[in-house]
Formats: C-alpha cells, structure tokens, sequence
C-alpha cells in the first residue's frame, strides 16, 4: 500500500516502476503545488480533468435545481409553484446546463482527461496548453449561461426549435445560443487533442488491439464530436442571424423552411446522444471486467461496436421528425437505420454478459454501478426500438414517454457511469480509499430513485399526457406524485457521495496503487499518480484484461 501522506513511501513506490528521475519529479500530481495559480495555469492532464470534475459538478446541481422546481410544479395538477412562462424558463435551464454542461463534456472531459495518457502509457496529452484553453472556453460558456439566467432565462426548451425561437420567444435567445456555441469549441478541441494523442502517445507495444476500451470509446466519440459539433454551430449562428436581420432562412413567409432547422439540429444532437452514451459504455466495459475478474469476452467486437455506434449515429437523425412532414420513404428508411443501431449496442450487453458468467464477481460500489447502467441501458435500449417504430411513435410523440426514454439513455446511463467511474477510479485520483458500504448504499438509492422517478413517466406518456405542460388532468397525479417522490430519492443519492467522497480525502485509509485487483497501466502508477505519470517509459506485452494470466498464477 502507498502512503500518499508519506513522502519517503511515495518515493520507494514510484521506484518500483523503474524510475530514473528526480525526487522532485517523483511528487504526486496534487503535491506538485499548492497555490491556486499552480491550478489555474496547470498544463497537467490530471489537474485538468479535476478541474474539469469540479466545474461539471457546480453545472449538475443548477441543472438538478432546476429539474427539483418542474417536479415539485407537476405535483399538482393547476401547476401552483411557477407560472407557464416560468415553468417554460425552468425546463429550458434544465435542458440547456443538463445537455450542454454536463452530460455531453461529463465522462470524456472528466475521467478521459485523467486517464488516457495514464492507459496509453504517455506523460501526458498531445497538446497540453490547448487542453487548458479547452477547460477555459468551457468556463467562459458556463459563466455565459449563468448570466443568461440571471438576466431572465430563455423560454425556447434546449432544442431552440424554429419559428419559436426565431419569431416568438420572449427570453435571452441570443445569448443563450452564444453560449453553446462557444462551449461547441471547449468539445472540438478536446476531440481534437483525444484523437492525436491516442494516435501518437501509445507507449511501446501498446497496439490498437491491445488499447483499453474505455480509449476505444473515448476514441470513437471524439470523432463524433469533431465532425458533427461544427454542424451545430453553423445551425445556432443561423437562429442568432434569423432572429437578428429576419433573413427568412427558416420563416416559411418570405421563403424559408423551419424543418431545415430540425434537420440541422438533430443531425448534431442525435449523435450527440452516443457522445453520452459511449464513454459510458467504455467504462462500464472496464467495471464488467474488474468487478468479474474475466478478460472481456470478445474484445474485438466490443471494441468494433463503438466505431459501428459512432458511425451510424450520423444516420439516424429523421427518427426524431416522423411527425413533421418528411416523407414516409424518408421516415421508413430512418426506421430502419435507427432499429440498426440496436446491433452494436446489443453486441455490448451479450459480451458483458458472457464476461459476467463463471466470473469472480465482487459486489463493490463500481461493479453495483455498472449493473445500474446495464438494467437502464437495455431498458431504454428496448423503448428507443419502440420509438423508431413508425406507428408507436406517431402514437406517443411528444409525450412523456419520450421524455423517460431519453432519460433512462441519456440520464441514467451517463449518470450510473460516471458514479461508477467515480468511485473506481477515486483512489487513484486523490490516493485514499472511501466507504464501501456507503458507496453501496448510493447504488441502490440511485437506482431505486432513478426507476421511481422515470418509469411511471412511460405510464403518463402512453396515456397522453404531454410533454412541456405544466398543467394536466387530475387523472395523471398520482403517477405524478410517484414521480416526484422518486426525484427526492434520487436527489439523496445525488448528494451522498459529495459527503463520504470529500470526508475520504482527508480521513480515507490511503489506497494501493490496484485496489481492485484490476488490470491497465493506471493501476501500475501510485496513487495518486506522480506529476508525469510513469517513472519510466512502460512497455506492454500483454493483451487487455489479463486476468486469465492472473488466475493461472494463483493456482500455480
């Protein structure tokens, strides 16, 4: 075990990788300096990715607040806590801060910032300045929302659908658009910095057949995020030029068309939702495999699925306009395209299984996550079928039955993942381990929270009720009650890992440098990782997830 609070253990540790630099050098990442400028100026991948964990942490719980006002609005039918224009501001700022600011940058600006270089075997990214720049633009659209709020919100929804948001909206529509957009560069150049230090960095004998697969999916969604993001920034500059000078790009009056906008938008946004979804399912793969003690049964294809993912991702966007008025020849064949989909991911859930079969299953808060994500994954996998299906959907478009399918992707997914990721990667960032028992307690409240909040919203969908009303018929209460009790669950579960994750850093029992048994190049560093990660340039002669290699040397 290393003591992080041990200087001369930190030392010895470090040693046994095959150091041959300085003491100075040997010094983890977070005693390389104390002072906030040593922060803020920090070119350091691993203090990037903190920073990056703290910003999107402050995001979440504005979002969360936001979310916590609409549920205790629909408790009752009139809607008595908000107006409908303040009820229409609240579930745009849960939109716009839920989307943009934390779930689209949550796992790869967070955990792929930290770990790449570390499962690569590298000092660092390509391009370290332009990695704090990254988290800077970030910064600056984040600031940029939060004034926009202050200055009175905006009434459009995150979708910013035209004529609404062109024509008719009362609020900041302008400014609001700014700030995705700029937050559109902070996503590009973290794709961008991703792509060409995977590319470039990979420590001897780290092939691509050997690469971890949370750096597969990393890999897979930074290309989505550099080809497709560019596509909606072209869209909102055109929302902010329309709604400025009326050039009639979408206003049908003087020539223009409002399903181009929709076109646009959804070619990024869907999409988008893989760049959600497959660093969580990169992480999941790397839960399944530790928390089994398996390799992972069939690599290849689990690693060819996120490609396969990625790539289809950008043609399936006319799923989401079935009802708009595109052509039925246009809609069938996005039918078909977007049931495709559901061939890659189901690859992903057979290979977990078979990975989880047989294996020496250890029931610790990130193996819990995990299985979290699995159950919420196949379940919204499973509606987002019915969704691609022409009839179901005419029959339950705009409802909120679609609203607790995106969540139960978008939401549940990215956020099982994340705590998942948390917790098994927290010794390693902050070199102190923290409460088993209590992390198991959160699991099961996120997931017993999660289900109680999102699944009676199937129920209020499929019955009629639609989604953005404020106001509905007292027969939808009680599932509406179910509802918000539910969020109040989950909402317990939100704020209990800030209490025993914080109270670790100071009192945890310091941690090991492989405090899971796991396999990769992150766990052979100390914990947490000195300032250039690795003594010693390592050099990989194993394929991915060894564990079989372990196992037979137990027995030996």
């Amino acid at each position: 075990m290393t003591d992080v609070a041990d200087p001369k253990l930190e030392e010895a540790n470090v040693g046994r990788v095959g150091s041959t630099e300085t003491v100075a050098q040997r010094v983890s990442y977070l005693r390389a300096g104390h002072s906030l400028k040593s922060w803020l100026l920090t070119t350091d991948h691993k203090r990037i990715g903190v920073l990056y964990t703290l910003s999107i942490t402050f995001f979440f719980f504005i979002g969360a607040a936001a979310a916590a006002l609409i549920r205790l609005d629909l408790l009752t039918p009139a809607g008595d806590l908000m107006t409908n224009e303040g009820y229409n501001r609240a579930f745009t700022v849960h939109g716009v801060v839920m989307v943009w600011f934390f779930l689209i940058p949550s796992i790869p600006n967070t955990f792929g910032n930290f770990l790449i270089p570390l499962m690569i075997g590298a000092k660092d990214l390509a391009f370290p300045k332009l990695n704090l720049l990254s988290w800077y633009i970030y910064m600056l659209a984040g600031l940029f929302t939060v004034f926009v709020l202050i200055a009175g919100g905006v009434d459009t929804g995150w979708t910013f659908y035209t004529p609404l948001s062109t024509m008719y909206a009362n609020g900041n529509v302008i400014l609001a658009a700014s700030a995705v957009f700029i937050v559109g560069f902070s996503s590009i150049l973290t794709g961008l910095n991703f792509i060409v230090t995977v590319h470039t960095l990979r420590c001897p004998g780290m092939t691509w057949g050997r690469l971890p697969l949370f750096v597969w999916s990393i890999y897979a969604t930074s290309l989505i995020l550099v080809l497709a993001t560019p596509v909606l920034a072209i869209t909102l500059v055109l929302i902010s030029l329309e709604r400025l000078f009326g050039l009639g790009i979408f206003n049908p009056a003087i020539g223009g068309d409002p399903l181009l906008f929709q076109h646009l938008f959804w070619f990024y946004s869907h999409p988008a939702v893989y760049i959600m979804v497959l660093p969580a399912l990169g992480v999941v793969s790397e839960l399944v495999a530790a928390g089994a003690h398996k390799p992972i049964f069939g690599y290849q294809f689990v690693a060819g699925s996120s490609i396969a993912i990625a790539a289809l991702g950008f043609f399936v966007w006319g799923h989401h306009m079935f009802v708009s008025g595109q052509s039925l020849y246009a809609s069938a064949a996005f039918s078909f395209l977007s049931i495709a989909v559901a061939i890659p991911s189901g690859v992903k859930v057979y290979n977990w299984t078979a990975t989880l079969f047989k294996g020496h299953i250890s029931l610790d808060p990130p193996f819990l996550f995990a299985m979290t994500f699995i159950g919420l994954f196949v379940f919204g996998g499973l509606t987002g079928l019915m969704l691609a299906m022409l009839a179901i959907d005419v029959h339950v478009h705009d409802t909120y039955f679609v609203i607790a399918h995106f969540h139960y992707i978008m939401v549940g997914g990215t956020i099982s993942a994340f705590f998942g990721a948390l917790h098994y990667w927290w010794p390693k960032i902050v070199g102190r381990m923290y409460s088993l028992a209590w992390g198991r307690v959160t699991a099961i409240f996120f997931f017993i929270g999660f289900n109680l909040t999102f699944f009676p919203q199937f129920l209020l969908g499929y019955l009629g009720m639609p989604r953005r009303y404020h106001v509905y018929p007292p027969e939808f209460q009680v599932l509406n009650v179910i509802s918000t009790g539910g969020a109040a669950v989950l909402g317990v579960a939100y704020v209990m890992p800030l209490i025993y994750l914080i109270y670790s850093m100071r009192y945890g029992k310091p941690a090991p440098n492989d405090p899971w048994n796991a396999t990769g190049l992150e766990w052979t560093t100390p914990s947490p990782p000195p300032k250039h990660n690795f003594g010693a340039l390592p050099v990989v002669d194993r394929p991915p997830y060894d564990y079989e290699i372990e196992m037979r040397d137990e027995h030996v």
